[in-house]
């Protein structure tokens, strides 16, 4: 795997280890750090890309991934009343690279994988549960992959010792 960073090389290594078929597409002199680029993917994918926020509480001292679908608006203050947590906010840049070894634009579950202390609680959209397949950054913006979104809840979440937290958002006022 030339040319790949080593946190994308992680990503594959764990889908590997835990043998989770996927499909992958490199799409390198475009990144996919919007949810416009995204959806050119979704087409060469067949599938829909998730929006992932990475989420803090105004002390900074609770830490949230989001995964949602990406065309749905989010609106922070339905998903704090659900998660019990008020004034959320983007997290920082350098929080994120220190617990999830990820920078803007490429925000992924798979980021998880380098929380080996459980610092940032994922939320997942309910939404996202219900689609065949599910598709995201590999760690890293100029590739991005599709599995079968029961192997991210049966094989990946549970191998990281992740629950997540199931949440219903609108993306209504």
């Amino acid at each position: 795997m030339t040319g790949r960073s080593d946190r994308e090389k992680r990503a594959y290594a764990l889908l590997d280890r835990l043998g989770v078929p996927f499909e992958r597409t490199d799409h390198p002199d475009r990144p996919a750090d919007t949810m416009e680029v995204c959806a050119e993917v979704d087409a060469v994918l067949n599938v829909h890309i998730c929006k992932n926020l990475f989420l803090c509480n105004r002390s900074r001292t609770q830490y949230y991934l989001l995964v949602m679908p990406g065309d749905k608006p989010f609106k922070t203050r339905e998903l704090s009343s659900q998660i019990m947590s008020s004034r959320l906010s983007f997290g920082d840049e350098e929080t994120m690279a220190r617990l999830l070894d990820l920078h803007p634009g490429s925000v992924s579950v798979l980021g998880l994988m380098n929380d080996g202390e459980h610092r940032v609680r994922l939320l997942i959209d309910g939404d996202v549960l219900e689609e065949e397949m599910f598709g995201c950054h590999p760690c890293e913006n100029t590739s991005s992959i599709r599995f079968p979104t029961r192997e991210l809840t049966e094989k990946i979440l549970p191998a990281l010792g992740v629950e997540p937290a199931i949440v219903r958002l609108s993306g209504k006022d």
